[in-house]
């Protein structure tokens, strides 16, 4: 594949990734109210972008994340005002998954099997623990001095959303070892499969 055909499939495939992370949360969330009047949700959106991130590398997973995933809040009353906060955090899953898996392990060269399994569980487990860690501590900033949500009320939804996304973590953290893992062998024997240095 030569360079020209190799960007514009990259873009189309971080739009299929994108689109996935829109559905993911869309329609396969189960939303959960908070005591703050919140809500958030179980969802597996985020593996997507994860997904997207060692496919691709770092920057286009991010960016799959960041637009399938801000375009899902900006279409959904309830979620429309986390908008911002959710573009800069699935960046920087993506970004962080990206990094891991082709800065430090180079997960794209021929390695053996057992060596991919690990490397894109640690890659998987840092993009989305980062996640777990940075959402409630960003969402109680970004509530309580641009929302201009009540302080109490911040922590408790800021909680909330604490567990939540630990849920969402491990359950993400699955769905990225099991798909990439079945995909790489199939995109590698079509000739689709990337080398990212």
């Amino acid at each position: 594949m030569n360079k020209e055909n190799e960007k514009v499939y990259k873009i189309v495939i971080t739009a299929l990734m994108a689109a996935l992370c829109y559905v993911a949360f869309t329609f396969l969330k189960i939303p959960i109210p908070t005591f703050g009047g919140d809500m958030v949700a179980l969802h597996i959106g985020n593996a997507f972008c994860v997904l997207a991130a060692l496919l691709l590398g770092g920057v286009y997973g991010g960016l799959a994340g960041s637009l399938g995933m801000t375009i899902a809040d900006i279409l959904d009353p309830v979620y429309i005002t986390s908008a911002p906060k959710t573009f800069i955090l699935k960046l920087c899953i993506g970004l962080i998954a990206g990094f891991i898996a082709h800065k430090i392990a180079h997960i794209t060269d021929n390695h053996d099997s057992k060596y991919v399994l690990k490397w894109t569980l640690i890659s998987s487990i840092a993009a989305l623990g980062f996640n777990v860690i940075m959402d409630p501590i960003v969402g109680y900033f970004y509530k309580n001095f641009v929302l201009g949500v009540e302080s109490s009320a911040a922590k408790i939804m800021s909680t909330w959303a604490a567990g939540v996304t630990f849920i969402n973590a491990v359950a993400g953290t699955l769905v990225v070892v099991f798909v990439y893992m079945a995909v790489r062998p199939v995109l590698k024997k079509a000739g689709l499969f990337f080398h990212i240095g």
